[in-house]
């Protein structure tokens, strides 16, 4: 095949990939940021598309988006929230945290914060709707901004390599892409509600 022939195969797989991990990148970035974008079903679909590329250096691509998107976000959310505690009239960042960090987990996070340190914050990242109460947690505590980037980069990377293991497993089970990335999806979600639901049956057997 001559060269002039190959390059329409190579060329959408390239454009395809230009605009893939910077919007992979600025998804997670904005999902980090403001938590209303599923992050975690985000990296597993990217996931599931390099798998089924056979390329090492795609899932390779994947992971060093994903966690460094997720730890330039965690980092820039809670700077404004150190930023929002020191001002008189606070930051609606501080108060997006709060919203979405209930009073209870909170208190959890608070307990855990001070027995175990970084160690809860790695952990914090990987438990659905864990990571706003124990970001809080740390702003409460005042730790600073340098104490948080150390615990937070190990969390990122944990987290990403946790949701691209999900994508590569969605990936695994069928031929298609799109069946994996579906698959995929529906596992992060049952991940993201389980613990919701756990708590619901508890409180119900327990009421």
């Amino acid at each position: 095949m001559s060269p002039v022939a190959a390059v329409p195969a190579v060329t959408p797989d390239i454009t395809q990939q230009a605009v893939g991990y910077p919007s992979l990148f600025l998804l997670v970035l904005i999902g980090a940021l403001v938590p209303v974008v599923p992050t975690g079903a985000l990296v597993s679909s990217a996931a599931v598309v390099a798998f089924h590329r056979a390329a090492p250096l795609s899932m390779l691509l994947v992971f060093v988006t994903a966690s460094l998107a997720a730890f330039l976000g965690d980092v820039a959310l809670y700077w404004l929230g150190r930023r929002g505690m020191k001002s008189k009239n606070g930051s609606r960042w501080l108060e997006a945290i709060r919203d979405r960090a209930p009073e209870d987990r909170l208190e959890q996070a608070q307990g855990k914060l001070a027995d175990h340190g970084v160690a809860v914050l790695v952990l914090s990242r990987l438990v659905p709707a864990g990571r706003l109460p124990v970001m809080l947690a740390c702003l409460v505590a005042k730790w600073p901004l340098r104490r948080f980037v150390r615990g937070n980069l190990p969390a990122c990377l944990a987290w990403a390599a946790t949701y691209q293991l999900i994508g590569v497993v969605g990936g695994s089970l069928f031929d298609r892409p799109w069946e994996g990335v579906l698959a995929a999806i529906v596992l992060t979600v049952l991940i993201s509600v389980a613990p919701g639901l756990w708590r619901r049956l508890r409180g119900t057997a327990t009421g």
